[in-house]
């Protein structure tokens, strides 16, 4: 396996950090990097063409920088014609603003400069692996999220709301620590609700809450949420808070909550 590093000389800054990173994974002489595969005296092209005809892999930085460099420009394009023979694999990088030539869009980059070194770099590693890049984004997917407004110390508001289509089900629970006999709770958007106090919620990782259970007869939606309130009978100071929604008849899971100002 041999890995060649194509880049312009002002991103070293960058490169250097990966090409060291590789070193210590496969080593010096599995990775084509110009800083030590080319020592003073030798050829730059004979070098460079030995690289690209022993290559398994051509990760590309693209930039600014590398897009105005004919050197590189040399090297991509090479590699572009050795890879259409299916001789190696072609890995566009991009690491800064830089807009992507037509010609290597028909290749799926990796994004530094929007996802990030470390990311980008797990993806290099994939690729060279063998291992599907594929990363889950979102696996607990929830259309409702809790929006919450200090009043004062005393009081919150609390909105939930679905964020990209109808949710049938608008049943909420609102956890809390104080004791449900200074907690007052009025449903701002609902005149008529189902639901009440309990005490000793106990979720899974063990901690013990107090909470309202809220449950209107419609549908929440984008434009419609539901707002309650939630009051210090003593004029305490409120902690930490929780929101859930009900996922099935009986269950309920953890919904975002969003400071709202």
């Amino acid at each position: 396996m041999y890995i060649f590093l194509s880049h312009n000389f002002k991103d070293k800054d960058i490169v250097e950090h990966i090409a060291l990173k590789l070193k210590s994974i496969y080593g010096q002489n599995n990775i084509f990097y110009d800083s030590w595969s080319i020592q003073p005296g030798e050829g730059i092209i004979d070098k460079m063409n030995e690289g690209l005809n022993n290559m398994d892999y051509f990760f590309f930085f693209v930039s600014r920088n590398s897009l105005q460099s004919n050197m590189v420009k040399l090297e991509w394009q090479n590699a572009i014609y050795i890879a259409s023979q299916n001789k190696c694999r072609f890995v566009p990088i991009k690491i800064d603003d830089c807009i992507m030539p037509s010609i290597l869009m028909q290749n799926l980059y990796i994004d530094f400069y929007n996802n990030g070194i470390e990311v980008g770099f797990s993806q290099m590693m994939d690729v060279i692996n063998g291992v599907n890049t594929f990363r889950p984004n979102n696996v607990d997917f929830n259309n409702v999220v809790c929006y919450k407004k200090r009043i004062s110390e005393a009081e919150y508001e609390f909105e939930f709301s679905a964020t990209r289509f109808v949710e049938q089900a608008s049943r909420y629970m609102i956890l809390f620590k104080e004791n449900l006999s200074d907690v007052n709770l009025e449903v701002l958007t609902d005149s008529m609700f189902i639901g009440g106090p309990s005490d000793g919620v106990m979720l899974k990782d063990g901690s013990s809450w107090n909470c309202y259970s809220i449950a209107v007869s419609r549908a929440t939606t984008p434009k419609l949420p539901v707002r309650i309130k939630l009051t210090h009978k003593k004029g305490g100071k409120f902690g930490s808070f929780l929101a859930m929604h009900s996922d099935s008849e009986n269950g309920y899971k953890s919904v975002q909550m969003l400071l709202k100002s």
